[in-house]
Order: structure tokens, then sequence, then C-alpha cells
């Protein structure tokens, strides 16, 4: 069994973009939820742009997820965190999320970060790294954010409730209330390269993957 490696995704993971698509529908299929559909060039995008964390057994895809950034980027959204069932109870999900997470604080020190999930794994993962549950009302009004729920099954309860709830728990990580995340010199280096000079970035350091 080889080790699991866990890492930023960059364009040379293209590759595995359908199999990502393929796992997360079978997954929302089995819960009996829905899920916000995405393209192949969506999640090919965010790899390409440093917003997306993948897994790997050698060659072999173990786990994603990704980054959405909302209102002016004053919000942001971890998503799509999926483990293929070949991988699932090794803790990869958890490490998918933290750097994920840690992406996410690194590249948008002052946004509020959110989650919407009907999951309680993610929402035990959620509370560890500092997210509190808050209504629906705290979280971003940007309607591009809002329409991706309309792929979900239950969305005709988010409607009757003029966006007040849902089936979801909404869950919110606050900046301000922490110290500054860190990430490894060269996904530093690389983010630098495509936000170019004019965004400065957090101090360097490193995380244990």
């Amino acid at each position: 069994m080889e080790e699991i490696s866990v890492m930023v995704a960059d364009q040379s993971h293209e590759k595995y973009v359908d199999t990502i698509l393929q796992t997360m529908a079978e997954a929302a299929k089995v819960r009996g939820t829905g899920i916000a559909k995405r393209t192949h060039e969506y999640l090919a995008t965010k790899m390409r742009e440093a917003k997306a964390v993948i897994a790997l057994e050698g060659e072999r895809f173990a786990g994603f997820s990704y980054i959405e950034t909302w209102g002016n980027k004053h919000y942001v959204t971890t998503s799509g965190l999926i483990v293929h069932p070949d991988f699932r109870g090794r803790g990869i999900s958890k490490r998918i999320k933290d750097l994920t997470f840690t992406l996410a604080r690194t590249r948008w020190p002052h946004a509020k970060i959110f989650s919407l999930t009907s999951g309680s794994a993610v929402m035990k993962m959620n509370t560890q790294l500092g997210y509190h549950p808050v209504t629906f009302s705290d979280l971003t009004d940007d309607e591009a954010f809002w329409r991706g729920c309309e792929g979900c099954i239950n969305v005709d309860v988010l409607h009757r409730t003029n966006r007040r709830y849902c089936i979801c728990t909404a869950m919110l990580y606050d900046p301000e209330e922490h110290l500054p995340a860190k990430l490894p010199k060269d996904v530093l280096e690389r983010i630098r390269r495509i936000e170019g000079p004019a965004q400065p970035l957090p101090r360097e350091g490193s995380i244990d993957s």
C-alpha cells in the first residue's frame, strides 16, 4: 500500500477531473442528496489557479476539494469535499479539509469562510477548525452562490423559506478570531506567480500534510 499524498492541485492533475465528477455524482446518489453540478472545465480551472486540493495514492485518485470566492472575495467556501470509496476510513477527508482550509486562509486572509453541509463528519471537522453554526442570513448574499443550490433535490425547502434555512447546516469561520495560516514555500511561490507582485501574501511557513 503506497502512501497517500495530499497536495495543492495543478494543471497536471486535470486527467483526474472526470473521475472526480463521477465520484461526486455517485456519492450524492448514495446519500440521496443533491449536489452543485460542476463541469470538467470548472474543476480544471480550479486546479490551474491553485484553488483545489487533491489526494493521490501513487497515480490513483483518492480525494478532492476546491475553493470558491463570493461577494468580492469577502466570503470563501471550501467545497466539493469527496473521498473515493476505495480510500474511505483512512483519515483522508480531514487531511484534504485541513489543507484546503489553510490554502483558503492564506490566499484570502481577511475573508470569512463558510460551509453549508448536511454531513455530520464535515460538521465535526468544521468545529475542530473553528467554525461556528450560524443562520443563513450570516452567509454571503452573492446570488451566484445561491444559484449553486438549484441542483439540489432539497432546493424547494430553500425557496419555501425565502432562503432562511434548509436541510443543510450553515457554519462560519471568522479569521479575526485566529492566528494567520501557513503553507509550504513552494505553494506560496506558485500563488505569488498567479496573483502577481501586487498581492502580498502572509509569512511563509509549513504545515503537516
